[in-house]
C-alpha cells in the first residue's frame, strides 16, 4: 500500500527537484550513492549513540534520494539494468545501516540484548525478504503477491518509531518505548512476509511445473 499510494504522491512533489538537479548537471546513479551514503551515516553516528532524533532527520531526508534518482532516470529517458541493479543493492546496504545502528545501540548503551536480537533478525529477514523474490523471478516465477510488510512498511515502522522514541531526550516521557514496539512488529511482520513469499514460489512452481508436463503430454500426443 505504501509503495503504490505514498510513492506516487512523493514521485509528484520530488519531480521538480529532480528537475533541478538534471539541469544542474547531476547524474542519478550520483544521487543514488550520495543517498546511500548519507542514510549509512546517519545510522550508523546517531542511532549507536541513541541520538534517535537526530538520526532519523539525516536519514529520513537522504531516504527520498531513492524516488529522486528514479524520477531523474525517467526524466532523462535512462532506465537502464544497471541503475536498477545498484539502486536495488545500495538500498540493501542503507537497510542494513539502519538495523545495524540499532542492534549497535541495544549491544551498547541501550543495554537489552533481546532488542538487540530483534533488530538483528529485522536486517536478517529485510535481506531474505529481498531474496526470496530476487531469486523466485531469476527463476521465471511472478512471485505475485503483496507482503504484509515490505521495505517500505520496514523503513516507514522503524524510522516514525525511532524520531519519536528520540524525542525521550527533549523531555517527553514514556515515548522511548515506542521502538522496540515498532522492531517487534517489524520482526513480526517481516517473518509472515517471508512465509508468504515462500508458499507463493512454492506454489507457482508447481503450477509451472504441472503446465510444463501437461504441454509434454499434449505434445507427445
Amino acid at each position: 500500500m505504501l509503495n503504490k499510494y505514498a510513492r506516487a504522491f512523493f514521485t509528484r512533489v520530488l519531480t521538480p527537484f529532480a528537475a533541478f538537479l538534471i539541469r544542474r548537471g547531476v547524474s542519478p546513479d550520483t544521487v543514488t550513492l550520495l543517498g546511500t551514503a548519507g542514510v549509512v551515516a546517519g545510522a550508523l553516528v546517531f542511532f549507536p549513540r541513541g541520538e534517535f532524533f537526530w538520526g532519523t532527520v539525516v536519514i529520513t531526508l537522504f531516504v527520498f534520494s531513492d524516488l529522486v534518482d528514479g524520477n531523474m532516470a525517467r526524466q532523462l529517458g535512462r532506465s537502464s539494468r544497471w541503475g536498477a541493479f545498484l539502486d536495488s543493492t545500495l538500498d540493501r546496504v542503507a537497510d542494513s545501516a539502519i538495523f545495524g545502528g540499532l542492534a549497535l545501540w541495544y549491544a551498547g548503551g541501550g543495554d537489552d540484548n533481546v532488542l538487540c536480537a530483534v533488530s538483528i533478525f529485522c536486517l536478517a529477514s529485510g535481506q531474505v525478504v529481498s531474496y526470496t523474490k530476487a531469486r523466485g523471478e531469476s527463476i521465471g516465477l511472478p512471485v505475485a503477491v503483496n507482503g504484509l510488510v515490505e521495505r517500505a512498511e520496514r523503513l516507514v515502522i522503524s524510522l516514525v518509531a525511532a524520531g519519536f522514541a528520540g524525542l525521550h531526550k527533549f523531555g517527553v516521557p514514556g515515548i522511548q518505548y515506542l521502538l522496540p514496539v515498532a522492531l517487534w512488529i517489524v520482526a513480526v511482520g517481516s517473518l509472515v512476509t517471508l512465509l508468504q513469499r515462500v508458499v507463493t514460489v512454492r506454489r507457482e512452481s508447481a503450477e509451472a511445473e504441472a503446465e510444463a508436463a501437461a504441454r509434454q503430454e499434449e505434445a507427445a500426443s
